[in-house]
């Protein structure tokens, strides 16, 4: 909340209030460079402010009556939020958070679709060399499809 931009920090600070108002056993972590809050073992929700709005995420979104489901990440599940009259009232939000608590108490998790990244597109230069080295091109072709992909990222990068 320090680093976030003036507008930001008052909004950031009311929702962290009224998340440990409604749930004094939540567990403030950090997640992804932006605070997130853990019930019973399990992420309930999180905050984050980016240059121009923050937003609220319900991770269990999809689960909760009145919570819209969070799409874009960066809107949360409450659209682009630029200022405290935004926030949903403290009676709703603390609906919200006890509807995440009684998911989390009941064990009760989301499966996300898991998008797998598409194959590496391999550069000419190290295209070229595989063509010239069997054996590296074999080992090349045995590593896991993220650490072909970040050799790919690592030599087509800028020097």
């Amino acid at each position: 909340i320090e680093r976030a931009n003036d507008f930001a920090k008052p909004i950031l600070g009311r929702i962290r209030g009224m998340v440990h108002e409604a749930c004094p056993d939540v567990v403030e972590t950090i997640k992804w460079s932006s605070p997130f809050f853990d019930y019973n073992g399990q992420m309930m929700c999180a905050m984050a402010a980016f240059k121009e709005h923050c937003s609220i995420i319900f991770w269990k979104a999809s689960l909760i009556e009145g919570v819209p489901p969070n799409g874009d990440k960066s809107r949360g599940s409450f659209g682009r939020i630029t200022s405290v009259k935004e926030l949903p009232s403290r009676k709703r939000f603390t609906g919200f958070i006890k509807a995440a608590m009684a998911l989390n108490d009941a064990g009760i998790t989301v499966k996300r679709p898991k998008t797998p990244k598409p194959e590496a597109k391999v550069p000419k230069e190290l295209a070229a060399a595989l063509k010239k080295n069997k054996k590296a091109a074999t080992v090349f072709a045995n590593f896991p499809r993220g650490q072909r992909r970040e050799y790919c990222d690592w030599i087509s990068a800028p020097a």
